[in-house]
């Protein structure tokens, strides 16, 4: 009986051991447990190339401007169907026409494209203004002139007189691929240099937003994210991880006015043909 007990003890112990080891195969000791809390928290660690959203921000954010525009009174049945759109203010207010003599402000977001004071924003940030200020990340301000504007691709050209400025390069948004990570960068609901991720959702996009523009000649080939756009953020930039324009943010698909899933920007090298033109 005491020999059996001791073989069955063996056996036991054995089955045990046998039945655990595939269960601490796929764990950390101790020591590999340190060496891992150690790359999150040391000096070594660095980000996965493909995923450093920080670099890229960096980059940008700096380069990115806030626009806000005086615009001219516009009676109600004659407002421009894209300010509708976006929400921009009635000129009127709520209790009549333009209440204290204040010129209403439509805000939104500028991408600087040259050292020497080129901006690109939405034709629907600054259209019909009377006055256009531009905010910098580092908070220096300017007046800025508009030196072209095209409503066929809801487009703008404005220039300011400084020298040395941050700026964005043209990526190719033809080599930008579905599934791809990108960042939209803006200031919405006057949040100055708000930077939020998303992917590439689709190429290509007619969502019908400029129909009736110039005569039915509007140009739509957006690109869609679900990067997070709001009011603001229109005119703003859409980069890539190497920190390349790859489009200028433009509408969003909302029954609300604010976010729902899907946002939709001007490809960069349909932005860049207009700015040269």
């Amino acid at each position: 009986m005491l020999l059996a007990a001791l073989i069955g003890g063996v056996v036991a112990l054995a089955g045990v051991s046998f039945l655990i080891k595939p269960q601490n195969a796929g764990t950390f000791d101790e020591k590999q447990q340190a060496s891992f809390v150690n790359l999150l928290s040391g000096e070594d660690f660095k980000i996965p190339d493909g995923i450093n959203f920080v670099a890229s921000a960096q980059l940008v954010t700096p380069a990115v401007v806030h626009v806000n525009s005086q615009v001219a009174f516009t009676p109600r049945a004659q407002r421009d169907p894209i300010q509708e759109f976006f929400g921009f203010p009635d000129p009127r207010g709520e209790g009549g026409p333009n209440l204290g003599g204040q010129m209403p402000v439509s805000s939104g977001s500028g991408v600087i494209i040259s050292a020497d004071g080129y901006i690109v924003t939405n034709n629907h940030v600054v259209d019909g203004a009377t006055k256009i200020d531009i905010s910098l990340d580092n908070n220096k301000r300017y007046e800025a002139t508009v030196i072209g504007t095209d409503p066929t691709t809801d487009l703008a050209l404005l220039k300011i007189e400084a020298t040395n400025l941050p700026f964005v390069r043209f990526g190719d948004s033809d080599n930008t691929k579905i599934g791809e990570w990108v960042l939209a960068v803006g200031n919405p609901f006057n949040l100055n240099s708000t930077v939020t991720a998303g992917i590439i959702s689709a190429k290509a996009r007619n969502i019908g937003i400029l129909r009736g523009v110039e005569n039915n000649l509007q140009i739509e080939s957006f690109l869609q994210t679900d990067a997070v756009v709001n009011p603001g953020n229109s005119g703003g930039a859409l980069v890539n991880l190497a920190g390349e324009l790859i489009g200028v943010n433009t509408a969003i698909a909302t029954s609300t006015g604010t976010f729902t899933g899907y946002s939709f920007a001007v490809p960069s090298n349909l932005v860049k043909k207009v700015m040269d033109d």
